[in-house]
């Protein structure tokens, strides 16, 4: 863009563009962009739009499960994680005249999954000066008034004579405690404690840490500890709450899980072995992620069942496909058919009833439904696979599962020479720009090929989450989509999550991002959101004429409602005029609802201290009928509701 024109448009921006109910008022001579004229074709629909369009995609990254959604408040928990000098997140704490070391026994544990724990060694203490061990949790530990925190830990002291194991939450700046309790005596032999905390009058906070410590020298083992908040639907071993109702506000049809190259891990024995992620969690033995940290596999396959259940949403079933990301692969035939026999044992896990074998393990541990599957996707970006094997894995795969489960969806995740997959899982990440550029992707994609699931997508502008800019593009983008959801049958951005925390993001340009204590959407959540509420289920015949070069439209329809949803997306600095005609109906209401999402520049965006400097505004608004012009701000993304008859 030259540099003429960015000097007129900085001067439009700074003299304001004066809007009321989404007409503008006033404009500078030249700066008005080309009207566009837009005919919408009730009356001929083009095709239907996918039930199952918009959804979820999340992987273990940004700390998005552990110091995440999974509401867990001990960091490193199970002691795996050793850092520098000591155990990670775990310090000694020496109180008054104490003495006491710390280190990990290799020799110690509770289970074969975890035979190892934090040893304690306590030299001296006693009822005034205490020793023990403090946990400082993800970036801090979340605290509310008068809430209830329930806890547990394995424990095993060296002799009888240890005395109580006190538990407390301390605040990280007063040193006073804020909730407290006590085990009064610890089994020389491994043993399972519950415990509870619960606090007073205090001030929210996320400057708490847990204090664990006794008074009497000896040794006590320690593994397992973890303390949990109040969960979303009062879920054990669950999710944040505020996490969860941020998903349910983007209206989700479906979640792909695991997701990702969570599914994969760098080498084969790090992939995502759901058998370790079911039953006590004493029995997992955690796995590291992708990502450069320790998965403590609390959010194992049922909890991303359940997840599914408590947003009644379906599920995208992803089974590991025998390649990992660092290029370890097996080749089709004899070596691939435990991977494979492991994947129909899975399926069996998710949706058989209790006659079968994997169906009566999940119901022994508490869930005897099944939970109804449509698709499961073999493998993860498998055109990454330079060995050439894909072709002749997803085969074996698909061969298997068609033959026991026939009624399945199988997605395949790099095209295929030799045969046609039921769905093909696309995945996009670009500027702005790039999206604008490639809008009209799907408009001539043979429809006899396979359907599309794009698994991921976004666009990347912004950190640690998104802005603006990144919100029209998605906009434009999902245009594009909508538009063509008789072949994209399902679309899920990606990443979701954010850990905000310094070391908290490994990749930048998110949708949600949080703290310990707070959430907050970024802009493209909202476009995201806007886009899956205000869906039709058809897309009738429309067509545009005119219009600026980063206008963008979509048209759905919704006929038992008596509905019609004109999104609307003007990544211009300039406002842009649309005269609106629909034909086919008897008549339209002059009384119409449009939400807007606009911003005054590109940069801005929301963070953890200003969530909503760019969110949706909900008005209502007066239409002529079934011809009327409407004007859009500039730097906008907005939905117009008309009822139609």
């Amino acid at each position: 863009m030259s540099s003429k024109v960015e000097h007129l448009q900085r001067i439009f921006l700074n003299i304001g563009l004066l809007l009321f109910t989404g007409t503008l008022m006033t404009m500078p001579c030249g700066a008005q962009q080309a009207a566009a004229t837009l005919n919408i074709q009730i009356d001929h629909p083009a095709h239907p739009v996918s039930p199952t369009l918009y959804g979820l995609m999340t992987e273990e990254i940004n700390y998005s499960y552990d110091g995440g959604l999974y509401a867990e408040m001990v960091r490193n928990r199970t002691f795996q994680d050793r850092g520098f000098g000591g155990v990670a997140h775990w310090n000694i704490e020496h109180l008054g005249t104490s003495d006491a070391t710390m280190s990990v026994d290799e020799t110690e544990g509770p289970s074969a999954a975890l035979p190892h724990s934090l040893l304690i060694e306590i030299k001296q203490a006693d009822s005034a000066s205490l020793a023990g061990v403090r946990n400082e949790g993800y970036w801090g530990m979340a605290l509310r008034p008068n809430t209830n925190y329930k806890g547990s830990l394995y424990a095993k002291a060296g002799s009888s004579e240890l005395g109580p194991l006190n538990i407390a939450l301390v605040n990280d700046n007063t040193g006073k405690t804020v909730a407290s309790t006590t085990v009064q005596a610890l089994s020389t032999e491994w043993k399972r404690y519950e415990f509870s905390l619960t606090t007073g009058t205090i001030a929210t906070s996320s400057e708490n840490h847990l204090l664990l410590t006794v008074g009497h020298a000896g040794k006590v083992w320690l593994d397992l500890v973890s303390l949990f908040p109040p969960t979303y639907k009062d879920r054990v071993n669950g999710n944040r709450p505020d996490l969860m109702e941020m998903m349910a506000a983007m209206h989700p049809k479906f979640l792909r899980l695991p997701g990702g190259n969570y599914l994969e891990g760098d080498q084969i024995d790090e992939r995502f072995d759901w058998k370790n992620t079911i039953g006590p969690l004493v029995d997992r033995p955690t796995h590291r992620s992708p990502w450069n940290y320790q998965s403590s596999d609390g959010m194992g396959l049922l909890e991303f069942l359940e997840w599914t259940e408590d947003l009644k949403i379906q599920t995208v079933l992803a089974v590991y496909a025998g390649y990992s990301l660092k290029g370890d692969h097996i080749h089709p035939g004899p070596a691939l058919t435990p991977f494979v026999e492991d994947a129909l044992d899975e399926i069996e896990f998710a949706t058989g009833d209790t006659s079968t074998k994997w169906g009566a393990v999940r119901a022994k541990l508490g869930h005897p439904e099944p939970f109804p599957i449509k698709y499961v996707e073999i493998g993860n970006e498998d055109w990454f696979d330079r060995s050439g094997s894909y072709e002749g894995r997803y085969a074996q795969f698909y061969k298997a599962i068609k033959a026991k489960y026939p009624q399945l969806e199988l997605i395949a995740t790099a095209p295929l020479k030799g045969m046609k997959p039921d769905v093909l899982d696309d995945h996009y990440y670009k500027r702005a720009d790039e999206f604008f550029e490639d809008v009209k992707h799907y408009d001539t994609v043979d429809r006899n090929g396979p359907k599309i699931f794009v698994g991921e997508w976004a666009t990347r502008e912004g950190s640690p989450t998104t802005n603006m800019g990144a919100a029209l593009g998605d906009a434009a983008w999902m245009t594009g989509m909508e538009r063509n959801s008789d072949l994209i049958v399902m679309a899920s951005y990606a990443p979701l999550f954010v850990n905000v925390n310094p070391g908290g993001m490994q990749w930048e340009s998110d949708l949600i991002g949080y703290d310990a204590l707070n959430s907050y959407g970024a802009p493209s959540f909202y476009a995201q959101s806007m886009f899956a509420e205000f869906l039709g289920t058809e897309v009738p015949v429309s067509t545009v004429q005119g219009g600026g070069p980063r206008f963008f439209y979509s048209v759905t329809r919704d006929a038992a409602k008596e509905v019609i949803y004109l999104k609307l997306v003007n990544a211009s600095s300039i406002a842009q005029s649309i005269d609106v005609e629909i034909t086919g109906v008897n008549s339209v209401d002059k009384n119409a609802t449009l939400v807007t999402l606009d911003a005054e520049n590109l940069a801005k965006t929301n963070t953890i201290t200003a969530p909503t400097r760019v969110a949706p505004v909900k008005s209502a608004v007066k239409i002529t009928g079934a011809k009327f012009n409407h004007t859009m701000p500039p730097y906008s993304i907005q939905v117009l509701e008309l009822h139609a008859k």
